[in-house]
């Protein structure tokens, strides 16, 4: 079903009236759909009834914060947004250019090349459903330590997900950053880049959605790229054209990727904890 609130804006926007709803597969948490207005307007609509009620708000401000800085990456307009939808630009998604991933990789690296004076965000918002804290916070050690890693592993041993053994290494593990992991600035990061939220537009360039933004580091962007299949080389060897990587930076990425790992697990289920233990045997 369409919100009242959608239905009675699209009714005000002077399009005409809906003519189709498609729904659009591939959400883990939130429904999709594209509508077709009579006039041929187009927008998308993502939906969740179950969704912290300010789950939508907090997306569309970490998209407003994407689109505000120049980098060339498109971001889908928010049109209105409420407790359960999200009522957004319609990307209309077509095959991607044959430089779609170069140019991913140069429009992400620009992204990340004007840093911020404090790692954190302006509100707490969320990874999937799983709220993400962000307190400004002046060091980048202690904000991954505090806020990312020692909150996902905490709440996951809160909920039984977690072994008392598995929590310890992760405290081990957040008390190593600093030994492990270069000083970085803080720089705007999408925050949750696996495959699956970056997309193409209309003309096959490349378009992000489905945002956790929050001022970060860098590398923790380029783990999660790297996660779940990853992304192809052409984008790794085009980022770096644009950015200064710090040797060793492959190796890293797994620390990085326990607070993604740990999320998984909080929200999807044991399915995801020996990916974790791994990552802790080899660094912790």
């Amino acid at each position: 079903m369409i919100p009242q609130a959608v239905a009675d804006w699209l009714a005000q926007a002077g399009h005409g009236e809906l003519r189709s709803r498609q729904p659009v597969s591939g959400g883990c948490i939130n429904h999709g759909a594209r509508l077709r207005m009579a006039d041929g307007a187009g927008y998308f609509l993502k939906t969740n009834a179950f969704a912290p009620a300010d789950m939508f708000a907090r997306e569309a401000e970490g998209l407003a914060a994407l689109s505000a800085v120049r980098s060339g990456l498109r971001i889908p307009q928010v049109f209105l947004c409420g407790a359960d939808f999200l009522l957004l630009e319609d990307l209309a998604p077509a095959e991607p250019a044959p430089d779609y991933w170069q140019t991913l990789g140069r429009q992400l690296a620009a992204l990340h090349s004007q840093p911020h004076a404090h790692f954190g965000f302006e509100h707490d918002n969320y990874l999937g459903t799983t709220p993400q804290p962000n307190p400004w916070t002046a060091n980048g050690h202690e904000f991954f330590a505090q806020h990312r890693l020692l909150y996902q592993a905490r709440l996951a041993r809160r909920t039984g997900r977690l072994e008392a053994a598995d929590l310890m290494a992760v405290e081990r593990l957040a008390q190593c950053l600093l030994q492990l992991l270069p000083a970085q600035p803080a720089v705007l990061i999408h925050g949750d880049l696996w495959a699956g939220n970056a997309i193409s537009d209309a003309r096959g360039q490349p378009a992000l959605i489905d945002p956790a933004a929050h001022y970060g580091w860098a590398e923790a962007e380029l783990g999660m790229t790297a996660l779940f299949g990853g992304f192809p080389t052409a984008f790794y060897a085009a980022y770096a054209e644009v950015a200064n990587l710090t040797p060793g930076w492959r190796e890293r990425l797994p620390i990085y990727n326990v607070y993604h790992l740990l999320n998984h697990l909080n929200l999807f289920g044991s399915g995801y904890l020996a990916q974790v233990q791994s990552v802790l045997r080899r660094f912790a």
